[in-house]
């Protein structure tokens, strides 16, 4: 695959969807976990994404439980905490292994791309960020304890919106 855009995964409804229906959009993805230290980073996610959205941003969430058992449960009871206790309005999908023999196609794509600052390879922890340009391609890549709201990141997503 040479775009994020040629991938299609499951809803945390269970639909199919084609990532290509935000072609022309700024992604900003990230793997989230319920049960972690950096769980607060949902409100800094869904302030960014009601802050950008009309300017093209979109985050998009993938539960994942590889990491300390952080996420253990079912997509519903991820959908209830995230709407319930963070409001998130974000796309959220199925959980998904973002490394090892398991690894989700989109996450093999993306930890598969040296961008910077923290380059290709596996994902170190619960809310790894990477943000994919309009094409599908990934721009740039930030570590878990990356702040949603870090000027970097948001250098990031304002140069990739301006492209």
């Amino acid at each position: 695959m040479t775009s994020l855009h040629e991938f299609a995964v499951k809803t945390i409804d269970g639909e199919t969807k084609s990532l290509a229906d935000y072609a022309g959009k700024v992604l900003l993805v990230v793997n989230v976990a319920s049960r972690c230290g950096l769980t607060p980073q949902y409100a800094g996610l869904e302030k960014l994404s009601r802050e950008l959205k009309d300017d093209g941003v979109v985050v998009l969430g993938f539960p994942c439980n590889q990491f300390a058992a952080q996420e253990p449960g079912s997509e519903d009871e991820i959908k209830a905490f995230c709407s319930t206790k963070y409001d998130v309005t974000f796309p959220l999908f199925a959980k998904v292994d973002v490394n090892g023999p398991s690894r989700a196609p989109v996450y093999a794509f993306l930890t598969g791309e040296d961008t910077a600052p923290e380059g290709a390879g596996d994902v170190k922890w619960n809310f790894g960020k990477f943000v994919v340009g309009k094409d599908g391609l990934v721009v740039a890549r930030f570590a878990p304890p990356t702040d949603p709201n870090d000027p970097a990141l948001r250098k990031a997503l304002a140069t990739a919106l301006s492209e």
